[in-house]
C-alpha cells in the first residue's frame, strides 16, 4: 500500500478482482510473530506478467520522443 499510495479499501478489491481474472494468485502466509494474523501474499501469474509487459511496452511507445514523430 505504501508503494502505490492506495488505501486498503481501494487496493484489496483490486487485488481480489485481479485474482478472479487469473492475473494474480494469493496465498496465506503464517505470521512471522506470534499473536499476529496470517497475511495474504500476492504474486503475478504468467498471464498477469504478460499483461504487465504488454502494458509497459504500450506505455513506453507513448512516452518515447520517436513515437511522436
Amino acid at each position: 500500500m505504501k508503494e502505490t499510495g492506495l488505501s486498503s479499501g481501494t487496493l484489496y478489491p483490486l487485488l481480489m478482482r485481479m485474482t478472479d481474472q487469473g492475473l494474480v494468485e494469493a496465498e496465506w502466509h503464517e505470521p512471522a510473530q506470534p499473536g499476529r494474523p496470517p497475511r495474504h501474499a500476492y504474486r503475478l501469474t504468467a498471464a498477469g506478467f504478460a499483461l504487465a509487459l504488454e502494458l509497459r511496452n504500450e506505455q513506453g511507445s507513448l512516452t518515447r520522443p520517436e513515437a511522436l514523430a
